[in-house]
């Protein structure tokens, strides 16, 4: 299934579970490089496919660019068995080309170029942007479709000359918008999708993903590894079961503040590494709700 799913444009065939992996911060917020690098390690030792640093879970847009930079060089020091897809995303073309071109010279495999965010961004605007990118290095290039924080929507007409620019490689589709999926997938099976969210993990694959890119992974990377290769191996059954507990997962961890879920749920794991809390404004669990998470946790015997 997996020869399928990945596009013949993707020079990496990327697929599997590739998690966005998280940035790692000190008590003063500062980052911790090593144990950024230490998360990435983990995931991928743990049977994950790829890694996504400074996806939305890496906290991109809370890094100054030299933060960035360092991020991408750690995880692509520490990461060579797998594919490291570098997060190079910002508001202006400007600022993108600038990381892309930094994160080639790092030697990351691949970029993912988020749509640009805050000012509304028509069709025109979008396909000028990523044929730029995709001129400037010489990288496979992963667009990241997640218009609920970016207000940026890529319609399937402007959809379709993206996918025509040379070095388009696939998309990781965090819209939740399952009909637009399915028609980008059915109209571009040259490139490779990822579905960005766990709660399409099973019905990405069944409408033509190539794989997921996890934040549960980030966290549990075993058992979104079982759902993706019971699926691979022919076994839906066992994958739909999965999925059913990766929701159970998902919710108890999407209890609190945005996003603090997941380091709160690294921290209650017996990992060799402390990723700290999110950058404010975002906020980790107070208390209260990390001895909830706990509770939830144990009792879905996954600490």
């Amino acid at each position: 299934m997996t020869d399928a799913a990945t596009g013949a444009a993707d020079p990496l065939s990327l697929h599997g579970i590739v998690p966005p992996t998280v940035t790692a911060f000190d008590a003063e917020e500062s980052v911790d490089y090593e144990a950024t690098a230490a998360h990435a390690r983990f995931v991928v030792e743990n049977g994950c496919h790829g890694v996504v640093p400074l996806g939305t879970n890496g906290e991109f847009p809370l890094l100054t660019a030299e933060e960035r930079r360092g991020v991408v060089e750690a995880v692509a020091n520490e990461i060579s068995d797998v594919p490291v897809i570098a997060g190079v995303g910002a508001p202006s073309t400007h600022e993108t080309l600038t990381l892309a071109e930094h994160a080639e010279g790092a030697g990351v495999d691949g970029i993912m170029v988020v749509t640009p965010y805050y000012y509304p961004l028509d069709g025109t605007a979008a396909v000028q942007h990523y044929r730029r990118v995709a001129d400037r290095v010489d990288l496979p290039v992963y667009v990241y479709h997640i218009p609920s924080k970016t207000g940026n929507a890529l319609s399937l007409s402007t959809f379709d000359e993206i996918a025509a620019i040379d070095g388009i490689a696939g998309v990781k589709d965090s819209s939740k918008d399952v009909p637009w999926l399915g028609q980008a997938i059915d109209a571009h099976p040259e490139l490779t999708f990822m579905a960005g969210s766990d709660s399409l993990l099973f019905p990405g694959l069944e409408v033509g993903c190539a794989g997921a890119v996890s934040a549960v992974a980030n966290v549990f990377p075993e058992l979104v590894v079982d759902l993706y290769e019971a699926y691979d191996a022919g076994n839906e059954e066992r994958a739909r079961d999965l999925q059913s507990r990766v929701y159970e997962v998902r919710s108890v961890m999407k209890r609190g503040p945005y996003m603090a879920g997941v380091k709160t749920a690294l921290s209650l794991r017996d990992v060799p590494f402390d990723v700290g809390g999110l950058r404010s404004p975002l906020r980790t669990m107070d208390d209260e709700q990390r001895e909830a998470l706990r509770a939830d946790l144990q009792r879905l015997e996954l600490i």
